[in-house]
């Protein structure tokens, strides 16, 4: 019986780099796929893959749906589909580098690498703002249940999201914490919190049905920008999809403070497989 992952439950590492790649024409993509399993143990290296891949070998994935492009009041969240999207964990910035480009010429020429972000965890695990991420997280089994489907895979929505750090510092921290709908001091819920607070917004008990993921979110910064890779699990994409909406306004017309500073520029979903010996179990 396959089994997930294991880094998609485990603890957010110190460093991580994210690749992304795009599938080359006229190649051989099953050797590009037993590469890939070669290279993949779900620990250190997490992967996901896209529909490009797939549809080459004549395979479906269900669940797996395009990533939809959706526009609320000020809002834009973009749909920047991939074919193969990588999750190298690990403790060494200078490693996890170095693997990658190992990872890029064993992929290559059937995958070549479109994008790499090197992230990182901070603190015991918040946002660059201060404010710890993915507080509500389910656990445990219920963890399990919220993020892997029956045969051990996951489907996992990744957006890159860029901070504007100068206007959330011209905020008073009363403003900040009414933007997320806690105090960043002791991470205690707001009872008064506005109705755009990102944690009403994002309730995931508060959806019918219940709209838990499981998210392993982690900041980036390349250069002078920074943010946050936001990355989520779930056994299908509908409860990221709810969340997503009701988070632009299309729900009620509401649209999440936390667009008051951050935007996403990026945005996919991935299918995660399961492992069976120890191996990417693709379909066959």
């Amino acid at each position: 019986m396959p089994t997930p992952q294991p880094g998609i439950l485990a603890p957010l590492p110190p460093h991580a780099r994210y690749l992304v790649f795009s599938l080359e024409p006229d190649t051989n993509v099953g050797a590009g796929l037993a590469a890939l399993q070669d290279l993949v143990d779900g620990e250190h290296i997490v992967a996901g893959l896209g529909q490009a891949p797939l549809s080459a070998i004549g395979r479906k994935v269900p669940g797996l749906k395009p990533f939809p492009p959706l526009a609320g009041p000020g809002v834009d969240i973009p749909s920047t589909p991939a074919a193969l999207w990588l999750w190298l964990r690990g403790g060494d910035r200078g490693e996890l580098l170095l693997q990658s480009r190992r990872v890029e010429h064993a992929l290559a020429p059937v995958f070549r690498l479109q994008e790499a972000w090197d992230a990182f965890k901070h603190g015991s695990g918040r946002d660059l703002t201060g404010y710890e991420d993915g507080t509500e997280n389910p656990q445990g089994g219920e963890a399990v249940a919220a993020a892997i489907a029956a045969d051990g895979s996951s489907l996992v929505a990744v957006q890159r999201w860029v901070h504007d750090f100068g206007r959330y510092e011209a905020m008073q921290p009363e403003e900040r914490d009414d933007c997320i709908g806690r105090r960043r001091s002791d991470n205690e819920e707001l009872d008064d919190a506005p109705e755009s607070a990102h944690v009403k917004r994002t309730a995931q008990e508060s959806f019918s049905p219940e709209a838990f993921v499981v998210r392993r979110s982690m900041p980036w910064n390349a250069g002078p920008d920074a943010g946050l890779m936001f990355v989520a699990f779930g056994h299908t994409t509908d409860a990221f999809q709810a969340q997503l909406r009701r988070m632009v306004g299309l729900e009620d017309g509401i649209v999440d403070a936390l667009f008051r500073f951050t935007r996403p520029v990026s945005g996919a979903y991935f299918w995660c497989p399961g492992m069976k010996n120890g191996r990417l179990k693709l379909p066959s």
